[in-house]
């Protein structure tokens, strides 16, 4: 039986779907959800009307990713979530600006970002430590500067996924 806490699956969608939208969508009625959908929104179910359309969307949305999900990714996810739920209110808000400001960057920009993420989580564990400790160690001046010549390398080196500085060119392109 496929059961979520309403508040995990919230977190699910929430993460998923920009929390601003242009256009309101149209109301998803709860007949239109299939019986999987169903049972992982229950918690949802007596107030389902009461929803905002843009968020019975994303709540009909979020329950579709969860149920295309393996137990595997569905354990990262709940765990990512309850890693979420320990860290304080003031951390959560900055975390959530932060992801707004993500969202309103360009698309180039936003894969630029993702590929640098990518890049720096496939360095080995002590690497990441002394570059998190370099950047903490770094005046504002640094750090400024730090940014400044990792902008001018992407301009020398093409678009995002041309190059990297520390991998070198796609395979390929050597």
């Amino acid at each position: 039986m496929i059961r979520l806490p309403a508040v995990w699956l919230t977190f699910l969608l929430a993460s998923t779907t920009p929390v601003w939208s242009q256009s309101e969508p149209p109301p998803v009625n709860w007949s239109s959800l299939s019986p999987d959908q169903q049972r992982a929104l229950e918690g949802f179910h007596n107030k389902w009307d009461t929803l905002p359309p843009g968020r019975q969307q994303t709540l009909s949305n979020g329950a579709s990713r969860w149920l295309q999900m393996t137990p595997e990714e569905r354990r990262g996810a709940q765990q990512r979530f309850h890693n979420w739920q320990q860290l304080p209110p003031d951390q959560q808000a900055l975390i959530r600006q932060r992801w707004q400001h993500f969202q309103q960057l360009p698309p180039e920009e936003q894969a630029a970002v993702r590929q640098h993420y990518r890049a720096f989580s496939g360095l080995p564990p002590e690497q990441r430590q002394q570059l998190r400790q370099r950047w903490l160690n770094a005046t504002p001046q640094q750090r400024s500067q730090m940014l400044q010549n990792m902008r001018e390398r992407r301009m020398q080196h093409g678009p995002p996924g041309s190059f990297h500085p520390h991998f070198g060119p796609p395979p390929g392109r050597r």
